[in-house]
């Protein structure tokens, strides 16, 4: 079941952020934002968290965690995360990833995100807001450079 999370479920909220990301807070865009203080959406019984922000007729995916990937927790999200912003007027809904992220770019493209815009760098810059950020990722590949996706809404 999606729901919007409630104050029963900020400690495990804050654990599954502090273990995937290192942190709360997270930079996109050369900004920081605290994933906590963003509306969100979980499945239960604490499988899944989405959090998301809204910027005018547009909303931005800001994290996307399934406890246990490959169960359709993260199409689950999506799926009421998009039906939510459409039933809201709202015309599309955005991801940023980095270029190392090779499983989100493939989920996000078969889920019906389109690349539209990469920003050579912009990692190197987001590492002066936070330097936990790694500069190689897990498989290998340098972290440089933020992809965004777009999902059409309308």
């Amino acid at each position: 079941m999606t729901r919007e999370p409630g104050p029963q479920d900020k400690d495990w909220i804050v654990k599954l952020l502090t273990e995937r990301w290192g942190d709360t807070k997270v930079v996109a865009h050369d900004e920081t934002f605290d994933l906590l203080d963003l509306p969100a959406l979980v499945v239960d019984p604490d499988q899944g968290l989405a959090t998301y922000r809204m910027q005018g007729n547009e909303a931005e995916l800001m994290s996307l965690d399934a406890v246990r990937p490959g169960q359709g927790v993260g199409t689950a999200l999506i799926d009421a995360l998009a039906d939510q912003l459409r039933r809201q007027g709202l015309s599309a809904l955005w991801v940023m990833t980095t270029n190392d992220n090779l499983d989100a770019l493939r989920f996000y493209q078969r889920r019906g995100f389109e690349l539209r815009r990469v920003r050579p760098g912009a990692v190197d810059k987001a590492r002066l807001l936070k330097p936990s950020i790694p500069r190689i990722a897990d498989n290998g590949i340098p972290i440089r450079d933020e992809l965004d996706l777009c999902l059409r809404l309308l």
